[in-house]
């Protein structure tokens, strides 16, 4: 099962892949999580060792131009670059759950940074590859990355949308892009809903139920602000969790 998660951003998109990736991993499947967000902290919400010291792959500049075969000054690089030894090399594991911090272009040194795309997105698609595994790719904010085609080849697209217009206009733009870019499998999924006047907002502003709805709780802030892997709160929120992935393993 290989899924992507999006949404606009602060709605919590890291926080819920984390507490599915745990879930996962406690029904004993082999999980690998790829942090693809600009400003990656599935480290930390994971409860990795010294976050602080993982670099993104994306920031390697000097190992995307190698494997990219790119001279400077030159606009010819490598359309098949070698990134089989990459995940050897650069996941790092907490608690039996695998992460792959990948990170994102978000401008080139100089010119166009076709190349180390290039790089990022052969790797990406390597990760996906491994039919036994569930995959977790957690995405950028906002609508972006769907332009670039970046999460070709998952199965599903969570978008996590909170109870608010702005949330939910974002939502369905990225649900219209992602069906543009022939993913069918789309589903909703609300957080920081606090009573049932917020996900019948949310129901009626998105046109359907979102798959699950995650309340605003205490202890996800409060283990955040301690520097805690968010993943210690999956006993306030884990029936919620358990029913997301059950209808995700069913639909």
């Amino acid at each position: 099962m290989k899924i992507a998660i999006s949404g606009k951003g602060g709605v919590g998109k890291t926080t819920i892949m984390a507490l599915l990736a745990r879930q996962f991993k406690e029904m004993g499947q082999e999980v690998l999580v790829i942090d693809a967000d600009p400003s990656p902290h599935m480290a930390q919400s994971l409860g990795v060792d010294q976050p602080e010291k993982i670099r993104p792959i994306s920031e390697m500049k000097d190992l995307l131009r190698e494997r990219s075969g790119k001279v400077e000054g030159s606009a010819f690089y490598n359309i098949n670059p070698q990134v089989e030894d990459l995940p050897e090399r650069f996941i790092v594991e907490a608690d039996g759950i695998k992460l792959m911090v990948l990170g994102a272009i978000q401008s080139a040194e100089s010119g166009c940074a076709c190349a180390e795309n290039t790089v990022l997105k052969r790797l990406l698609t390597r990760l996906l590859l491994k039919p036994a595994q569930v995959v977790l790719l957690d995405m950028e904010a906002g609508v972006e990355h769907l332009g670039r085609g970046t999460i070709a080849g998952v199965d599903r697209l969570l978008i996590v949308v909170i109870p608010s217009r702005s949330g939910i206009r974002t939502a369905l733009k990225i649900k219209k892009l992602a069906q543009e870019c022939r993913i069918s499998n789309v589903s909703f999924i609300g957080n920081l809903v606090h009573d049932d006047e917020d996900e019948q907002f949310l129901r009626e502003g998105l046109g359907e139920s979102p798959l699950a709805c995650f309340p605003d709780a205490t202890a996800i802030r409060r283990l955040e602000r301690k520097g805690r892997p968010v993943t210690d709160a999956l006993s306030e929120v884990g029936q919620i969790t358990a029913e997301l992935v059950a209808a995700l393993q069913n639909n």
